[in-house]
């Protein structure tokens, strides 16, 4: 099945977890980019990356190629902000038919609300369950071996 993982990453957590979910499984990559990054540091980090989260704005994105056709399954990445999954990924969503796609989650968290962004990723894509879900604590930042087994089980369930 030709499958595509498609993440947003801020910190490079969901970034070194995504790698290593396209290596397992030979999927390919895109990682997206809003055009306006968000501040990534301080206070503002944290009011403005939850205020874009809870209004589930859509930003604008960099270009990214990506062909519907070309893929059976996607695999979303993100950070939890605020118990949801980042705007970058809603403006994919928004932007591309994914109307017959299979999909998988995957989301890096310091704390919680992994389970209650599944669910709001699940109803934006109208789809009410995933082939596969993954919540790893901040595989960059806190690298330990669970992190690792998680994945290899995640890898192990797309194939």
């Amino acid at each position: 099945m030709k499958t595509i993982v498609v993440y947003y990453s801020m910190e490079g957590n969901t970034d070194l977890a995504a790698k290593k979910i396209a290596e397992k499984t030979g999927a390919d990559l895109l990682r997206l980019e809003p055009e306006k990054a968000y501040p990534d540091s301080g206070f503002r980090k944290f009011f403005w990356g939850g205020k874009s989260a809870v209004m589930a704005e859509t930003p604008a994105l960099k270009a990214y190629a990506f062909d519907p056709a070309a893929y059976e399954r996607i695999v979303f990445g993100f950070p939890v902000w605020a118990s949801n999954v980042t705007p970058p990924l809603r403006t994919f969503i928004k932007d591309n038919d994914l109307g017959g796609k299979r999909f998988a989650a995957f989301a890096c968290e310091g704390g919680s609300g992994a389970e209650k962004a599944f669910a709001k990723l699940k109803a934006a894509l109208g789809v009410d369950k995933f082939d596969a879900e993954l919540i790893l604590i901040d595989p960059k930042t806190k690298p330990n071996a669970e992190n690792d087994e998680k994945i290899d089980a995640f890898c192990a369930a797309l194939r």
